[in-house]
């Protein structure tokens, strides 16, 4: 039987959608919420499968590294890298694609979440990254009994 818990990070960061025609092509910002789900196969002897706080320190530590109080550009937006890097002291994060939420989503679920546990007995299956209260987006794989994961998806999702 698998287990899955979720731990949820609260991070600021700003972004913008290369060419993306409406306002969200402008430099804004968001107070985003990722929710990280990991599962495990077994429990540790106190009944956990991860220590919550273990999770934290791992995602909160590299979002506060890399995302949090920064601006998140794809690295083909030449415009607004040189624009952002006008800006002393600067902090900013190239993604190789749109930082979309579901681009967000999937770049943690496939890229980053994949390091942080690779010394664990959990795998990340999905990240719901919450761009508004309103809005989020979801990448989410399958994992086998095996622990080998299926296709990854992203969705999003507006109310």
């Amino acid at each position: 039987m698998s287990l899955s818990i979720m731990r949820r990070i609260k991070f600021c960061a700003g972004h913008r959608l290369h060419r993306h025609g409406g306002k969200c092509e402008f430099f804004h910002g968001h107070n985003y919420v990722a929710d990280f789900y990991v599962t495990g196969e077994s429990v540790d002897s106190v009944g956990r499968v991860i220590d919550f706080a273990d999770l934290k320190a791992r995602f909160k530590g590299w979002i506060d590294e890399h995302w949090d109080h920064g601006f998140l550009l794809f690295e083909e937006d030449e415009n607004g890298i040189s624009a952002i890097k006008m800006v002393e002291p600067s902090k900013y994060y190239l993604l190789p694609y749109n930082p979309t939420a579901e681009s967000m989503a999937r770049y943690l679920l496939d890229v980053v979440a994949p390091k942080l546990l690779s010394d664990t007995e959990v795998t990340a299956t999905k990240v719901v990254i919450w761009e508004t209260e309103d809005s989020f987006a979801e990448a989410s794989i399958e994992v086998s009994a095996d622990g080998t994961s299926a296709a990854l998806a992203a969705d999003a999702v507006t109310t």
